[in-house]
């Protein structure tokens, strides 16, 4: 089963990819600028290139858990994605990914850390 790690922000979306089974968290770009469609558009096209068959989503509640402007802004992502493709989402706290993302080293971007960390959170758990 190919996942796709998802940390979903305004302005640029990060992305990662595991193998389950293999449970290797890798790093796979970051998506920024233009429209949310065209940004969205390019996701369609990575789920596709991969094959992916469940998206993990990280899903930013405020400290406190509670839902907020983020939240509404991955919900309205994830709800188009769900039109768009027959595919299994699942939400994840990313509380404090990026956190951890920054804490991480490598040349990839803090976005794509901050899916990898959000992917292997939902890992971890399985």
């Amino acid at each position: 089963m190919n996942l796709l790690g998802i940390d979903y922000g305004k302005k640029k979306i990060g992305l990662a990819y595991a193998v389950l089974g293999v449970d290797l968290v890798m790093p796979l770009g970051q998506i920024g600028g233009g429209e949310e469609k065209i940004r969205r558009g390019k996701v369609i096209e990575i789920i596709k290139e991969k094959q992916i068959n469940k998206i993990v989503v990280g899903y930013p509640y405020g400290l406190k858990g509670e839902k907020n402007e983020n939240t509404a802004r991955v919900d309205k992502f994830v709800n188009q994605l769900k039109n768009d493709f027959d595919i299994e989402i699942e939400l994840v706290d990313e509380r404090f990914s990026s956190l951890l993302a920054d804490r991480m080293g490598g040349t990839v971007s803090r976005d794509e850390k901050a899916a990898m960390v959000i992917l292997q959170s939902y890992l971890a758990k399985k």
